[in-house]
């Protein structure tokens, strides 16, 4: 999808909500890759509120951010994602991306009747990969 790499090239901040602090999670691996290729990323757990993941406050939900976010990356369960797309909407971010096998219907009639474009079960390391490095693999740190 050419669409999902002009999202990549315009939006350099990312909000990941459900980061976690285990460097072995694929959320915490994503984060990293982002951050290694030029994005600020913000990660939101409450359950860390306060500490750091890879150099960055944890914030304890999106509408704590008071920076402009461009996509909003989600690692929650698809149940949350309508919740998520309200709070989207509220701090005027760009996109909502919903990863890999996260996909709500509701959360993105939400943020399209806001102009806001909507990505379901798509990774966004991938996405990157794919489209500025010509790599197909998920995950290639970690292969032998």
């Amino acid at each position: 999808m050419d669409n999902l790499k002009i999202i990549l090239e315009k939006y350099k901040s990312i909000a990941m909500i459900g980061v976690s602090k285990d460097p072995k999670k694929p959320s915490t691996i994503v984060m990293k890759y982002m951050q290694e290729y030029g994005f600020k990323v913000y990660p939101v757990n409450p359950s860390v509120k306060g500490q750091k993941i890879l150099g960055e406050d944890v914030y304890e939900k999106l509408t704590d951010i008071k920076a402009d976010v461009g996509i909003v990356n989600v690692f929650r369960p698809s149940v949350e994602a309508e919740k998520i797309a309200e709070d989207t909407v509220k701090i005027g971010a760009k996109v909502l991306w919903l990863q890999l096998g996260i996909k709500n219907d509701k959360a993105k009639e939400i943020v399209e009747l806001n102009n806001i474009e909507y990505v379901q079960d798509r990774c966004t390391k991938m996405e990157y990969q794919k489209n500025f490095l010509k790599m197909r693999q998920a995950f290639p740190v970690l292969q032998s």
